[in-house]
């Protein structure tokens, strides 16, 4: 059986991604008897004549009565091959950023595009999305295919288009398959409806996808969140000696006796110890939340990084970086920003905008501001220093949020672009999307 897949949906409005989820759970069997009922008898109120499955998903009133999907709706379902954790995101322009929070963390990203409309602007938002945040998994359904008789041009017509613009973005691992999550043609069940396809199910793609990149191979990062010592070590002296740093692993690997540094002071020094709730331990791996202890005695606080003291991050206060701005106030230059980087948080400074894309084109261009939805580049001059890996080397430590400092309120989500690594890996991994320059 595999492993944890975590999978987001997102779309247009109307594509039927509700349904889609809807559809997985009831064809899965992981509605319970109560819910199915309830969804029966709203269905019956709404005076349809089928069952909505959507209603699994939009848990909201507000979303039941409009008939929209306006939160993220995480739901758990699994397989005879796999369980999944799936966040049904928000169609509506103005809920992206609910599909930036879905897929951030997702393994897989299942994107519907309606057979009838093809590819459009919001479309190609979402694929810009899942480039930007490396989703390592990005399948397009063609949905509402019975709509159209199961007709195989038109399939392919909006196959191609799909694949025109995921390969200007870079996403060359993005696939399509012709699926109706109202009639359940191929989404858990292989169609017979359309003979000219022959290849898997939706369920049986997501069930076969390799397991999303594992964090231990990574470079060993703790950010420290707290530093612990027992409330009674001024009394005890058995426990007057004790001093760990609690937090949980970001990436990579830990052993007792590895060589780590303390940034960004820089001290270097030797794990002691591994502890857990559980007992020591010889070693411990992401994502574990663990407390170390060091051989020597340095002052860490929360927001300090312990890193391998052979590949440790550098410490800057000058971050270039790609941002899906979150906020209907714009973005400009000069404006004030908390950035939240694992457990730091500092003040910032926007120093510069140095372009966005055009989401019709695919293509860079100039931009003073960046308006809500829009996804640009931008520079920050921080207070104090960070320690970002690249994202294109760690999704977990390279990226970033821009908080109000006054309300607290999430203005965008960032990813942290290096401009050596990235340019040369850019055809490899997302394309001119990470190297553009303007």
């Amino acid at each position: 059986m595999g492993g944890l897949l975590r999978m987001a949906t997102a779309g247009s409005v109307d594509d039927g991604k509700s349904t889609l989820v809807g559809r997985l759970l009831y064809d899965t069997k992981s509605v319970l008897t109560d819910q199915m009922e309830a969804i029966e008898r709203v269905s019956r109120e709404k005076g349809l004549g089928v069952v909505d499955l959507a209603l699994l998903t939009d848990g909201l009133r507000a979303e039941r009565e409009q008939g929209i999907t306006i939160d993220v709706a995480y739901r758990y379902f699994a397989s005879p091959r796999r369980n999944f954790i799936l966040a049904d995101c928000p169609g509506h322009v103005q809920y992206t950023r609910n599909t930036v929070t879905g897929s951030s963390t997702a393994d897989a990203l299942v994107l519907l595009v309606d057979a009838r409309k093809g590819v459009l602007e919001q479309t190609r938002r979402h694929l810009a999305v899942a480039a930007l945040l490396r989703v390592p998994h990005v399948i397009v359904a063609v949905n509402k295919m019975d709509l159209v008789a199961y007709d195989q041009t038109v399939y392919e017509e909006v196959a191609a288009a799909v694949t025109t613009v995921a390969t200007e973005l870079g996403l060359g691992h993005a696939v399509t398959i012709p699926v109706s999550a109202l009639e359940g043609d191929n989404v858990v069940t292989r169609t017979t409806r359309a003979p000219w396809y022959t290849g898997p199910s939706l369920l049986e793609l997501l069930e076969g996808l390799p397991s999303a990149d594992d964090p231990a191979t990574e470079n060993f990062r703790l950010p420290v969140q707290l530093t612990i010592r027992p409330q009674d070590a001024a009394r005890d002296p058995a426990h007057r000696e004790y001093r760990g740093y609690a937090g949980q692993i970001a990436s990579g690997v830990v052993r007792r006796g590895d060589r780590v540094v303390v940034l960004p002071l820089g001290r270097a020094t030797t794990v002691a110890g591994i502890d857990t709730a559980d007992g020591e331990l010889e070693e411990a791996f992401a994502p574990m939340s663990v407390t170390l202890r060091l051989a020597d005695e340095i002052d860490i606080a929360r927001g300090d990084l312990i890193a391998a003291a052979d590949a440790a991050p550098e410490p800057t206060q000058d971050l270039d970086g790609m941002v899906a701005w979150l906020h209907e106030e714009p973005l400009r230059p000069g404006r004030r920003v908390l950035v939240k980087h694992t457990t730091r948080s500092v003040p910032a400074i926007v120093r510069d905008i140095s372009g966005r894309l055009d989401l019709d084109t695919m293509t860079p261009e100039a931009a003073e501001s960046l308006q809500l939805n829009d996804i640009g580049r931008i520079s920050l001059r921080l207070a104090s220093p960070i320690m970002p890996d690249e994202y294109l080397v760690s999704r977990r430590t390279g990226s970033f949020l821009l908080v109000d400092p006054q309300s607290g309120a999430t203005l965008a989500a960032g990813m942290v672009r290096g401009d050596q690594a990235f340019s040369a890996r850019a055809t490899i991994d997302v394309g001119q999307f990470w190297a553009w320059e303007i």
